[in-house]
């Protein structure tokens, strides 16, 4: 059964991650060393031993995440893994780019700073406040968009379909309330509220979407080599303008993660390896398809089962 390499995005940081994948791969550490050269500064060290608070700044999760992503990947690579196609929420989809090799490790890691930039800055200095995003669960996409439109107090809208009744929103701090109480009325189970820095995958952060386009302009990009689901279309990219176009709009944008794993499941792929911190997407994909078998790679001795079916040649 052919094998999707799957990459989590903000939210699933924690102190600590990656460490024993760095400690039993070289070729996994050797990719946190090269993050410490290109940004010039201990990324590494942040990602080790934080502490906590560093750690969540957007500044720091993001090219963080990706760094640990990429390192888990270069060390299942050097077990031996070959996946046949790849998908990253949010952040997590520029590690799935370098997997396919469409990106470079040191360019994606440049952009993915610029972009963790762009976004932490993109509502700063607001007299309203920067903004932000909220967790909605127990009501259908359908109804979540419809409470968005009857907001007036500002802009509100769907920012990421996690999974089956599982929907964040993003917005301005007034429409955001104005939303909460509009859902709890119509009976949503549970609102969350995340603890980001703006209102992420939204029209509100079209600035640092465009800002983030011109630097894209300028990267190398090559054509994935295995199919990547991109988040903005639910679909592969196609080529590299795709990508360029894709992760530019993908900023202010809604993420289609239910879209894409459905798409996946439809194309009869049905084994999924998490290659970062966490358990998130392994459950996002059970509720989407309970018949799928995920496997989770956070940690070396996780992937004995992955590593051994590819040895035999079951997996693609």
């Amino acid at each position: 059964m052919s094998l999707v390499l799957l990459f989590p995005g903000q939210g699933s940081q924690r102190v600590g991650m990656g460490q024993a994948w760095v400690q039993a791969e070289p070729a996994s550490r050797a990719i946190l060393e090269e993050a410490d050269r290109i940004l010039g500064e201990p990324l590494s060290q942040v990602i080790a031993q934080g502490p906590e608070e560093v750690l969540q700044r957007t500044y720091y999760t993001q090219p963080a995440l990706f760094t640990v992503e990429v390192a888990i990947w270069r060390g299942l690579q050097a077990r031996g893994v070959v996946p046949a196609a790849a998908a990253g929420h949010s952040v997590g989809e520029y590690a799935a780019l370098v997997a396919a090799g469409a990106l470079d490790f040191a360019e994606g890691l440049r952009l993915v700073r610029l972009r963790a930039e762009l976004m932490e800055q993109a509502r700063a200095g607001r007299p309203e406040g920067p903004g932000g995003m909220l967790a909605v669960l127990g009501l259908e996409d359908e109804q979540v968009e419809a409470l968005c439109r009857q907001v007036t107090a500002g802009v509100v809208e769907p920012a990421t379909y996690n999974g089956p009744g599982q929907v964040v929103v993003a917005g301005e701090p007034g429409a955001l309330e104005a939303f909460a109480e509009l859902a709890r009325a119509v009976g949503a189970r549970r609102l969350v509220p995340l603890k980001v820095s703006g209102p992420f995958h939204s029209s509100l952060l079209a600035e640092a979407a465009e800002r983030l386009g011109e630097a894209l302009a300028s990267i190398p990009v090559a054509d994935p080599q295995i199919p990547v689901v991109a988040n903005v279309w639910a679909r592969p990219y196609a080529n590299a303008q795709e990508v360029r176009e894709g992760l530019a709009r993908q900023v202010a944008a809604p993420v289609r993660w239910t879209e894409s794993v459905r798409w996946l499941g439809a194309q009869g792929y049905g084994r999924f390896v998490e290659a970062g911190p966490g358990n998130v997407l392994a459950g996002l994909v059970r509720r989407i398809l309970p018949e799928a078998q995920v496997i989770l790679a956070g940690e070396p001795p996780e992937t004995e089962e992955l590593i051994g079916s590819h040895k035999r040649g079951e997996a693609g």
